[in-house]
């Protein structure tokens, strides 16, 4: 069989991405009742899985979801499809939604229902600088839950693009930053390194937990200490981490040009990170 450009699945059932189906009562065309989860894959080898599929079953359980495999099976699942596309990097992404039934906002009797999209999607380059806007954050209180409620996100996508940059810097009252719009985000001040503590204000990021890990390796002290937008203006170094960026600087906020005082120490932090990333997926 030849393997495809990009690849669908929804409750058991294959094909090319563009031509799948599902149902209209699905809950996520309503409510947008569902979690998810998303990292990369390179030479066919997907990154972190056990993290990920760790968090996606907590995101289920935190919504009184159940999810129709066991981790196992997911893992396999998701390898399977995986050997079926095309392309050394590709993004591998999965939901489950509360299931199919007609509108109504209590939860229905059945089963969940469960999606993976798996298409091409290059890693970004890290010795690109980014470029950032503040945003103020307008979400609920269980950011820590990776659910299909992204409406904020969208816009602040929107904003950002239509500023020309790469991300939004969500910020709450007080100044406080929290997030980004994909993505987690940390500062180096002084020779230590801030980012918000896991709480119910942002998702714990698999990237987040992997740029800690490293930090420690290198010595680096961290603290898991909240920030302010002014802060984060003043600091020696700004990272944006996620999956598909694992640990890249910024160089402007709002138009102000911001980091650069601390460069070795980010190629120290990309170099090990990368390292630790073609390693497990054998791209070495």
């Amino acid at each position: 069989m030849d393997k495809l450009e990009a690849l669908g699945y929804y409750n058991g059932a294959y094909g090319p991405l563009d031509e799948m189906m599902v149902p209209m009562n699905d809950r996520a065309c309503y409510f947008g009742d569902g979690v998810y989860d998303a990292t990369y894959c390179a030479n066919h080898v997907i990154y972190a899985m056990d993290q990920h599929i760790d968090r996606f079953f907590s995101s289920a359980h935190l919504l009184k979801m159940e999810v129709p495999m066991t981790k196992e099976e997911l893992k396999a699942e998701l390898n399977g499809m995986a050997e079926k596309v095309e392309g050394e990097q590709l993004m591998v992404y999965w939901q489950l939604t509360r299931g199919t039934a007609r509108r109504s906002h209590a939860f229905p009797d059945g089963k969940a229902n469960l999606w993976i999209i798996i298409r091409p999607f290059a890693l970004r380059d890290l010795s690109l600088r980014m470029k950032l806007i503040t945003y103020r954050d307008t979400r609920y209180e269980h950011c820590n839950i990776k659910t299909l409620n992204l409406i904020p996100n969208v816009m602040a996508a929107q904003a950002f693009e239509e500023a020309g940059c790469d991300e939004a810097v969500f910020y709450r009252g007080g100044g406080i930053v929290t997030e980004c719009a994909h993505s987690n985000i940390s500062i180096i001040k002084d020779g230590i390194l801030y980012t918000h503590p896991a709480d119910r204000y942002i998702l714990p990021g698999i990237a987040r937990i992997h740029l800690i890990a490293k930090c420690g390796e290198l010595g680096l002290p961290v603290s898991e200490t909240a920030f302010t937008v002014d802060e984060m203006m003043k600091a020696d170094e700004i990272i944006v981490t996620s999956s598909g960026t694992f640990c890249s600087a910024v160089s402007v906020i709002d138009g102000i040009p911001v980091g650069g005082k601390a460069e070795e120490l980010i190629e120290k932090l990309q170099k090990a990170l990368t390292e630790a990333f073609h390693k497990e997926t054998g791209t070495a």
